[in-house]
């Protein structure tokens, strides 16, 4: 669902926007959520594409476009699986995807290993309803892809929705409202 999300990086020697695709191959969307105080499952997601447009000097100028195809959602449970797949939750038949746009960057520091994080506002589209979330980024690393030998960056971003907001509130508040959402992505430029 995510997710990504994610434009947030510093580090590369030219000052310009540069535009990066995710690696879907490299690229993990994880879900968890409470279930009834006991546990936290997750759940996954495939075959993420998305584009980073980012600019190290200027992160305003940054922007971020992720597509999240729902319908390759992965509990390790069957049924489970194809409970969220239906109707009743993420309605795969219906609305395939998932998408994440955002409408602003902005720096938020560095962590305590010195990486840069960044806010990344945007609106978080499932099943048709769009609501606001920020994805709190952290810059892993940007420079050239030693297999590539192109420029790349990698960065890990996490936010938490809720998911009465998207309809997908079945059991909730036994099983969490509260859904955390952790994208970790490469992205090379195109």
């Amino acid at each position: 669902m995510l997710l990504g999300l994610l434009t947030f990086f510093t580090g590369n020697a030219a000052a310009e926007t540069k535009a990066y695709q995710l690696d879907p191959t490299h690229t993990s969307v994880i879900a968890s959520w409470a279930h009834f105080g006991f546990s936290h499952p997750t759940a996954t997601f495939n075959k993420v594409r998305g584009t980073i447009q980012f600019d190290q000097d200027d992160p305003t100028k940054s922007s971020v476009e992720i597509t999240l195809p729902v319908n390759t959602i992965k509990t390790g449970v069957p049924e489970l699986t194809q409970e969220l797949m239906n109707a009743t939750y993420f309605d795969v038949q219906a609305h395939p995807n998932a998408t994440f746009t955002s409408s602003h960057v902005e720096a938020a520091g560095h962590n305590a290993a010195g990486q840069p994080q960044y806010n990344v506002h945007g609106s978080l589209v499932i099943k048709e309803i769009s609501q606001p979330v920020v994805f709190h980024a952290t810059l892993n690393k940007i420079g050239e892809h030693p297999m590539a030998k192109v420029p790349a960056l990698g960065f890990d971003a996490k936010t938490v929705i809720k998911r009465s907001d998207f309809n997908l509130d079945k059991y909730v508040p036994h099983v969490s409202d509260e859904v955390t959402l952790h994208i970790s992505s490469e992205a090379t430029a195109q």
